[in-house]
């Protein structure tokens, strides 16, 4: 698999890469419970638009991330036809209105429905975008050492950096299993059937996740050979000092934070109800 496809850390120069790797994810944590929370559109709105340019200030390609947003998309799109499948009058409940704009007996498709649905859609716009950022600008070995910094337990920091270097290993492996099958005449390319596909990429988890064991077993084998945790702290041998820019990226997530919790008060509840 190339390398530049797959979904983990890539080195970079733009001032997110240089953002303190705690403060990126204290960011992404607060603004993704802060989205979750409301659904006032219009907030929502906002932090999409926030999301999205924070994308494209990190300068990533859509190679890069392409297939991820492809599959978390294609999930999306399903849970809101879901969603509509089996509550169809939900919007009218919350809305306290019916605007029908087709009429379709249990099936009726009103704007209050579509408006929730437009409200879930975003939520996934908001926090998406963000989650690539950080998995992709943020090495591993720094956030370890900002973890630790912040008082989290070293060991703790270290399996999250661990998390994070493995994610593209598991790729790597993917594309390996696959090319071996597809040379066993597996077809597993955009021109062979969607069964058939989809058959052949279980026969490639099932595979992934035995050797994945194997090599959680091999690193942790490895970590108590050389006394990993035997003392209480350990110091690093890449460290990141939390500065002026760090703790703006901090307090603009307490500020949406704080906004979502004004809305609640505004709208009497999580939601924003223009119907009325």
């Amino acid at each position: 698999m190339n390398e530049a496809n797959t979904l983990g850390y890539h080195p970079g120069t733009t001032f997110i890469y240089r953002i303190n790797a705690a403060a990126k994810l204290l960011f992404f944590l607060i603004v993704s419970v802060a989205c979750m929370t409301t659904f006032d559109t219009r907030f929502l709105v906002l932090v999409a638009l926030l999301s999205l340019l924070v994308f494209k200030w990190s300068h990533l390609k859509w190679r890069q991330v392409a297939f991820v947003v492809k599959f978390i998309a294609f999930f999306s799109i399903l849970n809101v036809i879901l969603v509509f499948v089996f509550s169809p009058q939900y919007g009218i409940h919350l809305y306290g209105a019916k605007t029908v704009l087709i009429s379709a007996g249990y099936f009726t498709v009103t704007t209050q429905e579509l408006f929730y649905l437009l409200n879930v859609t975003l939520k996934y716009v908001c926090t998406v975008p963000l989650a690539l950022v950080f998995i992709m600008t943020t090495n591993p070995s720094l956030f370890a050492s900002s973890l630790n910094r912040l008082g989290i337990s070293y060991k703790i920091s270290y399996a999250v950096a661990l998390t994070l270097r493995y994610i593209p290993d598991v790729q790597r492996e993917f594309g390996d299993i696959k090319d071996a099958q597809q040379a066993r005449g597996s077809e597993l390319s955009s021109k062979g059937k969607l069964t058939t596909r989809l058959h052949g990429i279980i026969n490639i988890i099932i595979p992934l996740i035995l050797s994945s064991f194997e090599n959680i077993d091999r690193i942790s084998t490895a970590m108590q050979l050389r006394r990993f945790g035997s003392k209480k702290k350990r110091t690093w041998y890449t460290a990141q000092l939390f500065r002026g820019t760090d703790a703006l990226v901090v307090g603009l997530a307490i500020l949406l934070l704080m906004i979502t919790i004004l809305l609640f008060q505004v709208n009497h509840g999580r939601f924003y109800n223009p119907f009325q």
